[in-house]
C-alpha cells in the first residue's frame, strides 16, 4: 500500500510513527505493507520518491524543527501537483481544518480519488461540507473514502455505528464532541472563572490561541454535521443547525445546576423527527445519573440511541497526536488489508 501524506504536522507525525511501529504487525495480522512515497507539507516542505522516502529521518528532521525539503527526496510542486504526478494507492488528507471553504483539502480529495485512490482524512471541512459529493466519486471510482478521525478522533464511534450496530435503526445521537470545552466546563465547575480556564487550556494545548472553533461550537458543529450526513443519510451544512457555544456560561449557573443534580455539558446532538433530520450544539444541563455528566477533563463520549440495544454509549479520547493518527491507520488497514 503506497501512501501520500498530505500534511505532516501533528497527526500526520502521529501516523508515521504508528506505521513504523506497527509494522511487523501489518505483516502478520493484515498482509499489509505500507510505504510512504510522499510527504507534502506547508510548512515543512515536500519529498517524493516512488520507491519509498525514508521515514524515519523524515520524522527526526520535522521533530527537530527542520524542513522535510532537507532530504535527497525533494519535491518542487505543491500538494496538488504531488497528487496528480503521484504513483500511490492512497492518501492521506491531515491539512488545518477550514471550515467555511473546505479547502484546500477538498480540491487535494477530489484529485486523488479522481486519480483512483483511497482516501483517508481526519478534515473536518470536506466531510461536513461536501460529504455526498465525495462519497459518490469515490464509489464511481471504486475505492474508499474513509474519515474516522473526524468526529471523535481514534475512537472508533463511525466504525462503531457502520459495523457492530449494522442493522439496528438510530433515532439519535448525541454528546460531548469538544475535549477543550468539556475541560473547560469541568474547571469551572470546580470553581475557576472561564477566562482562567480558557487561559490554561492554551497553556495545555488544549484550545487554540483564537479559540472560537472550540467556545463557539463551531468544531462539534461540523462534526454533528457529519453525523447527519454520514449516519442519517441527510444533506446537510453546518449552518443548516442551531449552534450555541460556552462563553454565556458562568461559575455560578453551574454550581446552581449542581445543587439541582444536574451539569453543564456541550451537548451535539442529531435525532431524527418525523421524515426530518435535525441537529443542534448548546449547553445542556444532563442529569447526574446519565452517562455524559461523569465524562469530565478533555475527554468525549457519544450516546447512539438504537431499536435494538436501546442506548450505546461509548467514550474515548477527542483529540491527540497519536489517537488521531490512529484513526487514520484503522483506515489504512479498512483500504488495504486482508482480515
Amino acid at each position: 500500500m503506497r501512501l501520500l501524506l498530505i500534511g505532516f504536522g501533528t497527526v500526520g507525525q502521529g501516523l508515521a510513527e504508528l506505521l513504523i511501529e506497527k509494522e511487523k504487525a501489518f505483516l502478520d495480522e493484515y498482509e499489509l505493507k505500507t510505504q510512504v512515497v510522499g510527504i507534502s507539507d506547508m510548512l515543512k516542505g515536500s519529498v517524493y520518491n516512488a520507491d519509498g522516502i525514508d521515514l524515519d529521518t523524515a520524522l527526526k528532521l520535522a521533530k527537530s524543527g527542520g524542513k522535510i525539503s532537507g532530504l535527497p527526496d525533494k519535491y518542487e510542486g505543491d500538494a496538488l501537483s504531488m497528487i496528480k504526478a503521484a504513483e500511490a494507492d492512497m492518501m492521506v488528507e491531515v491539512t488545518y481544518t477550514d471550515i467555511k471553504t473546505a479547502e484546500p483539502a477538498t480540491s487535494h480529495i477530489r484529485a486523488a480519488l479522481e486519480k483512483g485512490m483511497h482516501v483517508t482524512t481526519t478534515n473536518k471541512g470536506p466531510t461536513a461540507l461536501y460529504f455526498h459529493e465525495l462519497a459518490k466519486l469515490a464509489k464511481d471510482k471504486g475505492v474508499k473514502f474513509l474519515f474516522e478521525g473526524t468526529v471523535m478522533s481514534g475512537t472508533p464511534l463511525l466504525n462503531l455505528i457502520r459495523e457492530t450496530l449494522a442493522g439496528s435503526s438510530i433515532s439519535e445521537i448525541k454528546g460531548i464532541l469538544n475535549g477543550t470545552t468539556n475541560y473547560i466546563l469541568s474547571q469551572m465547575e470546580e470553581g475557576h472563572a472561564y477566562e482562567n480556564v480558557l487561559k490554561k487550556a492554551q497553556e495545555l494545548g488544549y484550545a487554540e490561541a483564537v479559540p472560537d472553533a472550540d467556545v463557539l461550537g463551531w468544531d462539534a458543529l461540523a462534526k454533528v454535521t457529519i453525523l447527519a450526513n454520514a449516519v442519517f443519510g441527510a444533506r446537510c451544512k453546518p449552518n443548516d443547525f442551531p449552534c450555541k457555544g460556552i462563553t454565556d456560561i458562568t461559575v455560578d449557573a453551574i454550581a446552581e445546576a449542581k445543587s439541582r443534580g444536574k451539569r453543564f455539558k456541550l451537548i451535539g446532538r442529531v435525532w431524527r423527527e418525523g421524515d426530518q433530520v435535525k441537529g443542534s450544539v448548546s449547553p445542556e444541563e444532563v442529569d447526574m445519573t446519565h452517562p455524559l455528566a461523569a465524562i469530565m477533563g478533555a475527554t468525549n463520549a457519544v450516546t447512539i440511541s438504537t431499536d435494538a440495544l436501546g442506548d450505546v454509549t461509548i467514550v474515548g479520547p477527542g483529540a491527540g497526536r497519536t489517537e488521531t493518527g490512529y484513526s487514520t491507520l484503522v483506515d489504512i488497514i479498512h483500504a488495504g488489508g486482508k482480515r
